[in-house]
């Protein structure tokens, strides 16, 4: 129980949107305490040795490659990389193994893809161009507030960014998403993309993913942390230290009496967990609306330790920082339409990634990690070691005679090592267009949850899941004004 004593603000969940909120109070001069129910920090950004092998070899637990590192506004005003964080960028940014050895490979050069991509080539090339003359504003519309219009779009080119984004998502997000290739490697990269929404295809929650995510990886790029996700953790651990704040591990929190007077709470939580810790202090109305948030299919996690890279059909495959594993655009739309359906997949959607092609240091005395997750049924019990395998075998004929060990967390136990994971949902919440706009509610404020001083900053709220702060952020920022009456956003740069 965390003893009852003053202090500013309380933030309950230690994933990067929970130091996100708390890094920014403390930056505004505010006390900060941050309550983490697990022993360890970073949520979906952690990186563990998971004793699979003596020489300590580690796994990132959740996230393991970050696209939004460098291009979130709230890393990009962190600045991780004057922390100290390193962020390799690999040539290959994802690849999409298909049958008979062929696949689609997205480089980090927009032209060299295009090549690759035969006589899809130019349509490939003219889909992400003018998305990466617009990155900025591609950005501002995916990681906007879904409350407010983003500065960057209040001119002449902010509006002709925002029709870019608008008009692509038409189309990659119906029944047209197929109009524009002829060949099966172009829509299968931007498929695998639209696959980490873990939703129904096509649709416009995952079509706006696949935007946002394929133009960054010829702009930015797809960086993996040095170290692992952890990196990325401890940098903003150690900001939050450095101002101020003060962070405890092993404490859960049940009942909002067992926290410590603040004048503000940010939960990086699901609404359930904000239901049960305030019980009937939520007003009826806000509670109902908290109470019918939905959740979405699960992800069943299978961490490999390898003795040597994967054996790709197709080489390019082997030097891509992430690899997504199902085939053409049509297998893919079909394996996630079982799963909605509440079905395993004969085939499932499998996202990979092997660190050590990216950061050698990854690999320790000849073994090295693979990090896996296949999409199931909501609260699966099903060991999908051997589906996941397959799958590879699919595609890298020897696959099994390099894997030394391995562990799979199957869906029904992901929320054991992250209470958000409810069912194996790692998106926290139902990934639909209707969902991204009211997340968790329609409320003008969607991280108020009806009880002064408190709110919700997690991947539950707008904008959207992933490693970005950006729900952190916003919380923050509301709560700051509201009850702090801090009107500017502080800076977080490191000179600061």
């Amino acid at each position: 129980m965390a003893q009852r004593t003053e202090v500013d603000v309380v933030v309950v969940g230690s994933g990067p949107n929970g130091l996100a909120a708390a890094v920014t109070m403390a930056r505004a001069g505010l006390g900060v305490q941050v309550l983490e129910a697990e022993d360890t920090l970073g949520g979906g950004a952690r990186t563990l040795d998971l004793q699979l092998t003596d020489v300590g070899v580690t796994h990132d637990i959740c996230s393991a490659v970050h696209p939004l590192a460098l291009a979130s506004p709230f890393f990009e005003a962190f600045d991780l990389p004057s922390r100290g964080v390193g962020l390799t960028v690999p040539e290959v940014a994802y690849a999409q193994p298909l049958d008979g050895g062929r696949a689609g490979v997205a480089y980090h050069d927009l032209e060299r893809t295009a090549v690759g991509l035969g006589r899809d080539g130019a349509a490939w090339r003219a889909f992400m161009t003018p998305l990466m003359r617009h990155q900025r504003e591609v950005i501002a519309v995916s990681l906007s507030d879904k409350r407010s219009i983003p500065r960057e779009l209040l001119s002449p080119g902010g509006i002709a960014g925002a029709l870019t984004f608008g008009s692509r998502l038409l189309e990659q997000g119906s029944r047209a998403w197929n109009a524009r290739f002829s060949d099966d490697e172009a829509p299968a990269l931007l498929t695998g993309v639209s696959a980490h929404a873990i939703a129904r295809m096509p649709a416009f929650a995952p079509a706006g993913t696949a935007i946002m995510l394929a133009s960054l990886a010829h702009t930015v790029g797809w960086p993996l942390p040095v170290g692992g996700s952890q990196a990325i953790t401890d940098a903003m651990l150690d900001d939050l230290r450095a101002h101020g704040g003060d962070v405890r591990t092993g404490v859960r929190v049940s009942d909002w009496r067992e926290l410590p007077r603040a004048r503000a709470y940010l939960f990086d939580t699901t609404p359930r967990t904000v239901l049960e810790v305030w019980k009937d202090r939520v007003p009826t109305a806000a509670a109902s609306a908290l109470g019918r948030f939905p959740h979405g299919p699960g992800a069943a996690k299978v961490d490999f330790v390898l003795d040597g890279p994967v054996p790709w059909t197709h080489p390019e495959v082997g030097a891509a920082g992430t690899i997504h594993v199902g085939g053409t655009r049509a297998q893919m739309a079909a394996a996630e339409e079982a799963v909605h359906r509440g079905r395993h997949a004969a085939a499932p959607m499998v996202l990979a990634s092997d660190p050590s092609v990216v950061v050698p240091s990854r690999e320790i005395a000849g073994l090295r990690p693979f990090w896996t997750y296949a999409h199931v049924p909501a609260g699966s019990t099903r060991d999908v070691t051997e589906d996941v395998t397959a799958q590879i075998e699919r595609f890298a004929p020897g696959f099994r005679d390099v894997v030394v060990a391995s562990r799979c967390v199957p869906a029904a136990e992901m929320a054991q090592h992250n209470a958000n994971y409810v069912g194996g949902d790692i998106a926290a919440g139902a990934v639909t267009f209707y969902r991204m706009v009211a997340r968790p509610t329609l409320r003008a404020d969607p991280y108020a949850v009806g009880i002064p001083g408190v709110y919700l900053c997690s991947a539950s709220t707008t904008p959207a899941p992933g490693v970005h702060g950006m729900n952190g952020w916003y919380a923050a920022g509301r709560a700051l004004r509201a009850r702090f009456g801090i009107r500017r956003t502080p800076d977080l740069s490191p000179g600061r």
